[in-house]
Protein backbone atom coordinates (compact mmCIF):
# COMPACT_ATOMS: atom_id res chain seq x y z
CA UNK A 1 0.00 0.00 0.00
CA UNK A 2 2.80 2.42 0.95
CA UNK A 3 4.61 1.61 -2.29
CA UNK A 4 1.46 2.37 -4.29
CA UNK A 5 1.01 5.72 -2.51
CA UNK A 6 4.66 6.58 -3.23
CA UNK A 7 4.27 5.81 -6.94
CA UNK A 8 1.01 7.76 -7.08
CA UNK A 9 2.68 10.75 -5.38
CA UNK A 10 5.56 10.64 -7.88
CA UNK A 11 3.05 10.53 -10.75
CA UNK A 12 1.23 13.59 -9.40
CA UNK A 13 4.51 15.47 -8.99
CA UNK A 14 5.51 14.71 -12.58
CA UNK A 15 2.05 15.71 -13.79
CA UNK A 16 2.25 19.01 -11.95
CA UNK A 17 5.75 19.69 -13.33
CA UNK A 18 4.48 19.03 -16.85
CA UNK A 19 1.55 21.40 -16.28
CA UNK A 20 3.88 24.13 -15.06
CA UNK A 21 6.12 23.75 -18.14
CA UNK A 22 3.10 23.89 -20.48
CA UNK A 23 1.79 26.98 -18.69
CA UNK A 24 5.16 28.73 -18.99
CA UNK A 25 5.35 27.93 -22.70
CA UNK A 26 1.83 29.28 -23.17
CA UNK A 27 2.79 32.52 -21.40
CA UNK A 28 5.88 32.91 -23.60
CA UNK A 29 3.84 32.34 -26.78
CA UNK A 30 1.13 34.77 -25.71
CA UNK A 31 3.66 37.45 -24.81
CA UNK A 32 5.44 37.06 -28.12
CA UNK A 33 2.12 37.39 -29.99
CA UNK A 34 0.91 40.31 -27.93
CA UNK A 35 4.03 42.32 -28.79
CA UNK A 36 2.37 43.49 -32.00
CA UNK A 37 4.50 45.49 -34.38
CA UNK A 38 6.61 47.08 -31.63
CA UNK A 39 10.21 46.13 -32.30
CA UNK A 40 11.84 47.63 -29.21
CA UNK A 41 11.17 48.85 -25.71
CA UNK A 42 12.37 51.91 -23.83
CA UNK A 43 14.38 51.19 -20.70
CA UNK A 44 14.68 54.04 -18.19
CA UNK A 45 16.86 54.09 -15.08
CA UNK A 46 17.05 56.90 -12.56
CA UNK A 47 20.76 56.97 -11.80
CA UNK A 48 20.28 59.05 -8.65
CA UNK A 49 18.38 56.15 -7.04
CA UNK A 50 20.89 53.57 -8.28
CA UNK A 51 23.77 55.59 -6.88
CA UNK A 52 22.04 56.11 -3.53
CA UNK A 53 21.17 52.41 -3.16
CA UNK A 54 24.76 51.35 -3.85
CA UNK A 55 25.98 53.87 -1.28
CA UNK A 56 23.66 52.34 1.31
CA UNK A 57 24.75 48.80 0.50
CA UNK A 58 28.41 49.70 0.93
CA UNK A 59 27.69 51.62 4.14
CA UNK A 60 25.90 48.60 5.64
CA UNK A 61 28.61 46.19 4.50
CA UNK A 62 31.34 48.33 6.08
CA UNK A 63 29.49 48.86 9.39
CA UNK A 64 29.60 46.71 12.50
CA UNK A 65 26.65 44.28 12.93
CA UNK A 66 25.55 46.12 16.06
CA UNK A 67 25.19 49.39 14.13
CA UNK A 68 23.20 48.04 11.18
CA UNK A 69 19.82 48.24 12.89
CA UNK A 70 20.43 51.90 13.67
CA UNK A 71 21.53 52.55 10.08
CA UNK A 72 18.43 50.87 8.64
CA UNK A 73 16.22 53.03 10.87
CA UNK A 74 18.10 56.13 9.67
CA UNK A 75 17.65 55.03 6.05
CA UNK A 76 13.88 54.68 6.52
CA UNK A 77 13.72 58.12 8.10
CA UNK A 78 15.75 59.51 5.21
CA UNK A 79 13.36 57.86 2.71
CA UNK A 80 10.40 59.67 4.26
CA UNK A 81 12.24 62.98 4.13
CA UNK A 82 13.27 62.37 0.51
CA UNK A 83 9.67 61.54 -0.33
CA UNK A 84 8.55 64.92 0.98
CA UNK A 85 11.42 66.64 -0.82
CA UNK A 86 10.59 64.73 -4.00
CA UNK A 87 7.02 66.03 -4.01
CA UNK A 88 8.32 69.55 -3.44
CA UNK A 89 10.96 69.12 -6.18
CA UNK A 90 8.33 67.94 -8.66
CA UNK A 91 6.29 71.02 -7.89
CA UNK A 92 9.39 73.17 -8.50
CA UNK A 93 10.21 71.36 -11.78
CA UNK A 94 13.66 70.00 -10.93
CA UNK A 95 16.00 70.01 -13.99
CA UNK A 96 16.68 66.68 -15.64
CA UNK A 97 19.72 65.16 -17.32
CA UNK A 98 18.99 62.59 -20.02
CA UNK A 99 21.82 60.10 -20.62
CA UNK A 100 22.27 58.37 -23.99
CA UNK A 101 24.94 55.83 -24.97
CA UNK A 102 26.52 55.31 -28.37
CA UNK A 103 29.04 52.53 -29.06
CA UNK A 104 30.00 52.76 -32.71
CA UNK A 105 31.25 50.11 -35.11
CA UNK A 106 32.66 50.73 -38.59
CA UNK A 107 29.13 51.07 -40.04
CA UNK A 108 27.75 53.19 -37.16
CA UNK A 109 25.01 50.58 -36.79
CA UNK A 110 23.69 52.24 -33.65
CA UNK A 111 22.66 55.39 -35.55
CA UNK A 112 19.10 54.11 -36.10
CA UNK A 113 18.60 53.40 -32.39
CA UNK A 114 20.25 56.72 -31.50
CA UNK A 115 17.82 58.58 -33.80
CA UNK A 116 14.81 57.09 -31.99
CA UNK A 117 16.29 57.86 -28.56
CA UNK A 118 16.95 61.45 -29.60
CA UNK A 119 13.37 61.77 -30.84
CA UNK A 120 12.04 60.43 -27.53
CA UNK A 121 14.11 62.85 -25.46
CA UNK A 122 13.27 65.89 -27.61
CA UNK A 123 9.57 65.08 -27.22
CA UNK A 124 9.64 65.29 -23.40
CA UNK A 125 12.61 67.52 -22.52
CA UNK A 126 11.94 70.93 -21.00
CA UNK A 127 13.90 74.14 -21.05
CA UNK A 128 16.84 73.77 -18.68
CA UNK A 129 17.22 70.04 -19.27
CA UNK A 130 20.54 68.62 -20.45
CA UNK A 131 21.42 65.65 -22.65
CA UNK A 132 24.63 63.73 -21.91
CA UNK A 133 25.91 61.37 -24.60
CA UNK A 134 28.49 58.78 -23.53
CA UNK A 135 30.23 58.21 -26.85
CA UNK A 136 32.73 55.56 -27.87
CA UNK A 137 33.83 55.08 -31.47
CA UNK A 138 37.02 54.83 -33.51
CA UNK A 139 35.16 55.91 -36.66
CA UNK A 140 34.18 54.17 -39.88
CA UNK A 141 32.22 54.86 -43.06
CA UNK A 142 31.81 58.53 -43.94
CA UNK A 143 28.11 58.44 -44.83
CA UNK A 144 27.24 56.32 -41.77
CA UNK A 145 28.93 58.64 -39.29
CA UNK A 146 27.63 61.67 -41.14
CA UNK A 147 24.12 60.40 -40.37
CA UNK A 148 24.97 59.71 -36.72
CA UNK A 149 26.43 63.23 -36.35
CA UNK A 150 23.30 64.73 -37.93
CA UNK A 151 21.15 62.92 -35.33
CA UNK A 152 23.15 64.52 -32.50
CA UNK A 153 22.86 67.90 -34.24
CA UNK A 154 19.09 67.62 -33.74
CA UNK A 155 19.65 68.16 -30.01
CA UNK A 156 21.42 71.44 -30.76
CA UNK A 157 18.61 72.52 -33.08
CA UNK A 158 16.09 71.69 -30.32
CA UNK A 159 18.05 74.11 -28.06
CA UNK A 160 18.91 71.37 -25.57
CA UNK A 161 22.22 71.75 -23.74
CA UNK A 162 24.31 68.81 -24.92
CA UNK A 163 27.41 67.32 -23.32
CA UNK A 164 29.40 64.53 -24.95
CA UNK A 165 31.60 62.45 -22.65
CA UNK A 166 34.39 60.31 -24.11
CA UNK A 167 35.94 57.76 -21.76
CA UNK A 168 37.95 55.72 -24.28
CA UNK A 169 37.93 56.87 -27.91
CA UNK A 170 36.20 59.32 -30.25
CA UNK A 171 38.35 59.42 -33.35
CA UNK A 172 37.64 60.14 -37.02
CA UNK A 173 33.86 59.61 -37.44
CA UNK A 174 33.57 59.37 -33.65
CA UNK A 175 35.04 62.86 -33.29
CA UNK A 176 32.78 64.05 -36.12
CA UNK A 177 29.84 63.06 -33.89
CA UNK A 178 31.36 64.45 -30.69
CA UNK A 179 31.63 67.95 -32.17
CA UNK A 180 27.83 68.25 -32.04
CA UNK A 181 28.14 68.90 -28.30
CA UNK A 182 27.96 72.27 -26.60
CA UNK A 183 30.52 70.87 -24.15
CA UNK A 184 32.95 68.08 -24.94
CA UNK A 185 34.63 66.22 -22.07
CA UNK A 186 37.11 63.34 -22.21
CA UNK A 187 39.05 61.12 -19.81
CA UNK A 188 42.77 61.94 -19.47
CA UNK A 189 43.89 59.11 -21.75
CA UNK A 190 40.91 59.00 -24.10
CA UNK A 191 41.89 59.04 -27.79
CA UNK A 192 40.56 61.95 -29.86
CA UNK A 193 41.08 63.56 -33.24
CA UNK A 194 42.10 61.65 -36.37
CA UNK A 195 40.52 64.37 -38.50
CA UNK A 196 41.40 62.79 -41.81
CA UNK A 197 40.23 60.42 -44.53
CA UNK A 198 41.78 57.08 -45.47
CA UNK A 199 41.10 54.53 -48.20
CA UNK A 200 42.83 51.28 -49.03
CA UNK A 201 42.22 49.10 -52.09
CA UNK A 202 44.04 45.93 -53.16
CA UNK A 203 44.74 45.39 -56.87
CA UNK A 204 45.34 41.96 -58.41
CA UNK A 205 45.57 43.05 -62.07
CA UNK A 206 49.17 41.89 -62.58
CA UNK A 207 48.46 38.52 -60.99
CA UNK A 208 45.47 37.96 -63.29
CA UNK A 209 47.46 39.10 -66.33
CA UNK A 210 50.24 36.64 -65.48
CA UNK A 211 47.69 33.82 -65.65
CA UNK A 212 46.03 35.16 -68.83
CA UNK A 213 42.80 36.12 -67.07
CA UNK A 214 40.89 39.07 -68.50
CA UNK A 215 38.40 41.18 -66.54
CA UNK A 216 35.95 43.42 -68.38
CA UNK A 217 34.94 46.57 -66.52
CA UNK A 218 32.17 48.49 -68.27
CA UNK A 219 31.05 51.92 -67.04
CA UNK A 220 28.81 54.73 -68.24
CA UNK A 221 30.20 57.98 -66.93
CA UNK A 222 33.83 59.08 -66.98
CA UNK A 223 34.41 58.69 -63.27
CA UNK A 224 31.91 55.96 -62.43
CA UNK A 225 34.83 53.77 -61.35
CA UNK A 226 38.14 55.53 -60.65
CA UNK A 227 40.04 52.63 -59.02
CA UNK A 228 39.33 48.93 -59.36
CA UNK A 229 40.46 45.71 -57.71
CA UNK A 230 40.70 43.57 -60.85
CA UNK A 231 41.43 46.00 -63.68
CA UNK A 232 44.45 48.14 -64.51
CA UNK A 233 44.36 51.43 -62.61
CA UNK A 234 45.30 54.63 -64.43
CA UNK A 235 47.01 57.77 -63.19
CA UNK A 236 43.90 59.76 -64.08
CA UNK A 237 41.82 57.43 -61.94
CA UNK A 238 44.23 57.80 -59.00
CA UNK A 239 44.16 61.58 -59.24
CA UNK A 240 40.37 61.66 -59.30
CA UNK A 241 40.19 59.31 -56.32
CA UNK A 242 42.55 61.56 -54.35
CA UNK A 243 40.50 64.59 -55.37
CA UNK A 244 37.34 62.96 -53.99
CA UNK A 245 39.15 62.11 -50.73
CA UNK A 246 40.30 65.71 -50.39
CA UNK A 247 36.72 66.91 -50.90
CA UNK A 248 35.59 64.62 -48.07
CA UNK A 249 38.41 65.90 -45.87
CA UNK A 250 37.42 69.50 -46.55
CA UNK A 251 33.82 68.75 -45.56
CA UNK A 252 35.08 67.06 -42.38
CA UNK A 253 37.16 70.13 -41.49
CA UNK A 254 34.26 72.48 -42.22
CA UNK A 255 31.94 70.40 -40.00
CA UNK A 256 34.38 70.54 -37.07
CA UNK A 257 35.28 74.20 -37.63
CA UNK A 258 31.64 75.34 -37.61
CA UNK A 259 30.96 73.57 -34.32
CA UNK A 260 34.26 74.46 -32.63
CA UNK A 261 35.07 77.93 -34.01
CA UNK A 262 37.94 78.57 -31.57
CA UNK A 263 39.85 75.51 -32.81
CA UNK A 264 42.79 75.95 -35.19
CA UNK A 265 41.39 73.42 -37.64
CA UNK A 266 44.37 73.45 -40.02
CA UNK A 267 46.74 72.61 -37.17
CA UNK A 268 44.75 69.58 -36.00
CA UNK A 269 43.24 68.25 -39.25
CA UNK A 270 46.34 66.20 -40.02
CA UNK A 271 44.91 62.76 -39.26
CA UNK A 272 46.81 62.64 -35.95
CA UNK A 273 45.31 61.52 -32.64
CA UNK A 274 45.78 63.04 -29.20
CA UNK A 275 45.08 61.91 -25.65
CA UNK A 276 42.57 63.73 -23.48
CA UNK A 277 44.92 66.15 -21.71
CA UNK A 278 46.66 67.03 -24.99
CA UNK A 279 43.31 67.44 -26.75
CA UNK A 280 42.19 69.90 -24.07
CA UNK A 281 45.32 72.02 -24.56
CA UNK A 282 44.69 72.08 -28.33
CA UNK A 283 41.00 72.97 -27.98
CA UNK A 284 39.65 69.68 -29.33
CA UNK A 285 37.72 69.26 -26.05
CA UNK A 286 36.57 71.60 -23.29
CA UNK A 287 37.38 69.69 -20.11
CA UNK A 288 39.18 66.59 -18.82
CA UNK A 289 37.23 64.09 -16.73
CA UNK A 290 35.30 60.82 -16.87
CA UNK A 291 31.61 60.49 -17.62
CA UNK A 292 30.95 58.88 -14.23
CA UNK A 293 32.54 61.78 -12.36
CA UNK A 294 30.49 64.28 -14.37
CA UNK A 295 27.19 62.45 -13.83
CA UNK A 296 27.80 62.09 -10.09
CA UNK A 297 28.38 65.85 -9.92
CA UNK A 298 25.17 66.54 -11.90
CA UNK A 299 23.18 64.31 -9.52
CA UNK A 300 23.61 66.97 -6.83
CA UNK A 301 21.40 69.42 -8.74
CA UNK A 302 19.38 67.36 -11.22
CA UNK A 303 17.50 64.16 -11.79
CA UNK A 304 19.71 61.97 -14.00
CA UNK A 305 17.89 59.43 -16.18
CA UNK A 306 19.51 56.84 -18.44
CA UNK A 307 17.57 56.24 -21.68
CA UNK A 308 18.11 53.04 -23.68
CA UNK A 309 16.05 51.68 -26.53
CA UNK A 310 16.44 47.90 -26.39
CA UNK A 311 15.32 45.56 -29.20
CA UNK A 312 12.77 42.94 -28.23
CA UNK A 313 14.20 39.46 -28.57
CA UNK A 314 12.32 36.23 -29.07
CA UNK A 315 12.86 33.31 -26.74
CA UNK A 316 15.18 31.57 -29.20
CA UNK A 317 17.22 34.75 -29.60
CA UNK A 318 17.55 35.15 -25.85
CA UNK A 319 18.68 31.55 -25.40
CA UNK A 320 21.15 31.87 -28.26
CA UNK A 321 22.51 35.12 -26.81
CA UNK A 322 22.92 33.53 -23.38
CA UNK A 323 24.84 30.59 -24.86
CA UNK A 324 26.98 32.94 -26.94
CA UNK A 325 27.84 35.05 -23.91
CA UNK A 326 28.68 31.94 -21.92
CA UNK A 327 31.08 30.73 -24.62
CA UNK A 328 32.67 34.19 -24.94
CA UNK A 329 33.07 34.43 -21.16
CA UNK A 330 34.75 31.02 -21.04
CA UNK A 331 37.15 31.96 -23.85
CA UNK A 332 37.99 35.31 -22.26
CA UNK A 333 38.59 33.62 -18.91
CA UNK A 334 40.89 31.09 -20.57
CA UNK A 335 42.87 33.87 -22.24
CA UNK A 336 43.16 35.71 -18.93
CA UNK A 337 44.53 32.57 -17.27
CA UNK A 338 47.05 32.09 -20.07
CA UNK A 339 48.11 35.73 -19.82
CA UNK A 340 48.45 35.48 -16.04
CA UNK A 341 50.78 32.47 -16.31
CA UNK A 342 53.39 34.74 -17.89
CA UNK A 343 53.87 36.43 -14.52
CA UNK A 344 53.68 33.36 -12.31
CA UNK A 345 56.88 31.98 -10.82
CA UNK A 346 57.77 28.51 -12.03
Amino acid sequence: MNEWLTDFGMFLAQLMSLAVVIALLAVVVMRSRSGGSERSRLHLEELNETHANRHRQLTLAASEPSARKRLLKAFRKDDKARGRQGRKARAESRPRVWVLDFHGDIKASGAVRLAEEVSSVIAVADEGDEVVVRLESAGGLVHAYGLAAAELDRLRHAKLATTVCVDKVAASGGYLMACAADTLRAAPFAVLGSIGVVAQLPNVYRLLKRHDIDVELLTAGRYKRTLTVFGENTQEGREKFLEDMQTTHDLFKRHVGERRPNLDIEAVATGEIWYGTQACDLGLIDAVGTSEAYLVERMKQAKVISVKLEPKRKLGDRLGLAISRGVESAIERGLEVLEATRWQKR
